[in-house]
């Protein structure tokens, strides 16, 4: 095995690791800690006033050692663990006052499965039980809170690499550590990860032999002028809408945890996400309609709102007042999560039940917020002025009423057994004309879309432990006090969305620019600056660069808040053109790259592979817009239009999807999980649309030449973008240039196999 391939394999296991690490401690804040103060700690914690049992359920230590009956848990056990046998009542009773819902049985029995993840810190000197937040701390010291302040360029040594200011702030951290960077990628390297990067499908031959003549006359400019090029392609909003489709959990579902049922108007967000990339829509401006959309913005605008209104609307089994209030909770929980990790990178969620335990959010923060979308509802919003729905409903009234009017003279004829009188076959064919003139004069259905409407002003009270049977004092809406200050304004206009959408998107907010030139940097390099995108807080990883994070954003909102213009700073500098090579003596100082010395190697994700493949054979349809597919392996439309559901299993695009780590839209998405498991290369291997895409390969490739070396190279500069070697070619004449094996089942030729080994590379599949 390769050096390479040793250390790609290294490193997703790596990545893999702190991914899951990470998400399931959030996991745990969010589920299990509210889970368990609510149900247990008033027997089974400090602060309990007797200690039940001698069990302590407030500390994971605690929990693992037991009380008087033993361990509680034995992570990775749920079968062996008393916990889960105690609230299944299999063992004991707990709680004792009723079984838990099946639900938070099944989370308790999955965090145990999980190795029972708690945060390995406790909160820092700045969150104190006793006292409450150091709020001069978090505003002044810890990273994402301070102020954002442009800074001045670093000083480096080699004057010569750095293309732009974001050249000079990498070089300067590498040559702390007495390290040099990469040198370039090759030329025709380059185009095909520009392409991949923008467009999510790869340059054509011709596209790269263009690239690769001008960048021998001016590197720099060649590669100016191909981004800028790519950028203005509709293709760069497919691309790049499906990034922040990961953020907003988008789904083709009405909601509920498994969106049980379809929505049929889900994809008319999509595209409105797509086209606002395209027209490179102003982020603050993308925020607030998103948020606010149909208050603030003309009336198609509500679309946007799905953002919010797409995700999980929890409904009760039940009609008890618990039941309905938990499916409310839940809704809040989603809206709130979305919003604190998707804009700001913050776990507000955390203090749904308490007071956040390590980041400045205490529990009447989040109910302040909470209360703003406590006084919304998701509905279907006609797209067009008031008096063109009244316009139609007027007339499709009128068809329906005299549509009943036939059947009631029909049925009192029928009724008297006799036939028709002339004056009643008279009346019966004046209304069959009417109805017909009726119906063909009967205006379009107009369009609508699910979205966010207000239903309301009020401020909600805190929900004790989370409950919201269990009213504390009444929370004002406002935003959170770490950003707006001890006294933030109290927000009076409707729900308060249009307050909180300025709120989020303002010049002054630290935290907002910060996270989105964060995922834009992530899905550049693979990594991003901070990586924990989603988690800003005390328990998220410092930025590697943190004067080049500042310089980003503070540049970034001067740019009136361009992700266009962000991508041409990132991908002209010399950072972003560094071959992804190994090097012996980097590796050994900085094997996980942190200091940035050279691109990562990444594999694609399944759009971009499948959308890529299609293209390599001319197979794509690159139309945009429209209706999902449920079934996407039948069609020859780009990924992004595939029908997904939250369950993972309701449409017959999910199972593909899901297999090449297509993540569950269950909440919001900072990475996408990266594995390598057998079933990935079965499919590569066996399954028929990759027969299917070999066959029209290997067609496309013998029409073009009667020369098997003419075909191999063809092969080759459409796949790789580059020449196969020496070697390459004289192994594929080799194992052409033996007799057909093909079977009486799929009846494959030797250049049907060769292809579909092609197709199915590595090579292929990674983005250099």
């Amino acid at each position: 095995m390769s050096r390479l391939s040793t250390f790609l394999i290294f490193s997703l296991l790596l990545t893999g690791i702190a991914y899951a690490q990470t998400e399931d401690v959030e996991f745990f804040e969010a589920k299990i800690r509210p889970l368990l103060a609510e149900h247990c700690y008033s027997c089974h914690s400090a602060k309990a006033e007797k200690l039940q049992a001698g069990l302590y359920l407030d500390r994971r230590d605690a929990i693992v050692k037991g009380g008087e009956s033993g361990p509680a848990v034995v992570p990775g056990k749920p079968a062996e663990s008393l916990l889960i046998k105690a609230v299944r009542y299999q063992e004991y009773e707990m709680p004792p006052d009723g079984k838990l819902p099946d639900a938070e049985i099944g989370l308790l029995t999955k965090w145990v499965e999980l190795g029972a993840p708690w945060p390995n810190a406790e909160p820092s000197a700045a969150v104190s039980r006793e006292t409450g937040y150091d709020w001069d701390y978090f505003r002044n010291e810890h990273w994402s809170f301070v102020p954002v302040k442009k800074p001045g360029q670093p000083i480096v040594q080699q004057m010569t690499w750095p293309r732009n200011e974001i050249d000079a702030f990498v070089l300067a951290r590498l040559e702390s550590k007495q390290l040099v960077p990469n040198p370039p990628a090759p030329a025709q390297l380059l185009a095909r990860r520009i392409y991949l990067d923008l467009l999510g499908i790869p340059p054509t031959p011709a596209q790269v032999a263009d690239f690769v003549a001008a960048a021998e006359m001016d590197r720099q400019g060649a590669t100016t002028q191909l981004v800028n090029e790519l950028l203005e392609s509709p293709h760069y909003g497919q691309r790049w809408g499906r990034h922040w489709l990961d953020v907003a959990r988008f789904s083709d579902g009405y909601g509920g945890f498994l969106d049980n049922d379809v929505n049929t108007q889900a994809w008319r967000y999509r595209d409105w996400v797509v086209a606002a990339f395209n027209d490179d829509m102003p982020y603050n401006e993308f925020i607030k309609l998103q948020i606010a959309g149909d208050l603030i913005g003309p009336r198609e605008q509500a679309v946007a709102t799905g953002f919010f209104s797409l995700g999980p609307t929890y409904r009760s089994d039940g009609g008890d007042p618990d039941s309905v209030a938990q499916a409310m909770s839940e809704t809040l929980d989603d809206r709130m999560d979305t919003m604190s990790r998707g804009f700001l990178g913050l776990t507000a969620a955390c203090a749904r039940c308490h007071d956040h335990k390590f980041d400045p959010i205490p529990q009447q923060d989040y109910y302040s917020l909470a209360g703003i979308f406590n006084n919304t509802q998701s509905r279907d919003t006609p797209l067009v002025p008031d008096d063109v729905v009244k316009a139609y409903d007027d007339h499709q009234q009128s068809i329906n009423e005299l549509t009943k009017g036939i059947g009631d003279l029909q049925n009192a004829v029928k009724q008297q057994n006799r036939e028709a009188t002339d004056d009643e076959a008279k009346r019966l064919a004046e209304m069959r004309t009417k109805l017909d003139e009726l119906k063909k004069t009967a205006p379009p259905k107009y369009e609508f879309v699910h979205a966010l409407a207000d239903t309301g002003s009020q401020d909600m009270p805190i929900a004790l432990r989370g409950n919201l049977r269990k009213p504390g004092d009444v929370a004002p809406r406002r935003f959170l006090r770490i950003l707006a200050g001890d006294a933030p304004q109290h927000f009076s206009q409707g729900s308060g969305r249009v307050e909180l959408a300025e709120a989020i998107a303002s010049d002054d907010n630290p935290l907002t620019a910060r996270v989105l030139v964060n995922r834009v940097w992530q899905h550049h390099f693979g990594n991003a600056l901070v990586r924990s995108p989603s988690n800003f807080g005390t328990l998220g990883e410092k930025p590697t660069h943190p004067l080049l994070l500042d310089w980003l954003a503070a540049t970034f909102v001067e740019s009136d808040w361009s992700i266009k213009q962000l991508h041409r700073r990132i991908m002209t500098s010399a950072t972003y053109q560094m071959s992804s090579d190994y090097s012996e003596v980097s590796f050994a100082a900085d094997g996980d790259n942190r200091m940035i010395w050279r691109m990562n190697p990444r594999r694609m994700d399944v759009e971009t592979w499948r959308d890529s493949l299609l293209f390599i054979t001319g197979e794509l349809d690159q139309t945009p817009g429209g209706p999902s597919i449920e079934n996407i392996q039948a069609s020859s439309r780009r990924t992004l239009y595939a029908k997904v559901s939250r369950n993972g299993d309701q449409f017959a695009s999910d199972e593909f999807l899901r297999l090449f780590d297509f993540p569950l839209m269950r909440a919001t998405v900072a990475n996408r999980p990266n594995s390598i498991v057998p079933q990935q290369f079965l499919f590569a291997m066996n399954s028929t649309f990759m027969v299917d895409r070999a066959k029209v390969l290997a067609k496309s490739l013998q029409s073009e030449s009667e020369s098997d070396e003419s075909r191999i190279r063809s092969a080759y500069l459409r796949l790789y973008g580059r020449e196969p070697t020496g070697d390459e070619r004289q192994l594929a004449l080799d194992y052409l240039r033996q007799p057909d094996t093909g079977t009486s089942n799929d009846d494959l030729s030797r250049w049907t196999q060769y292809a579909q080994v092609l197709l199915s590379s590595n090579e292929f599949m990674y983005v250099r």
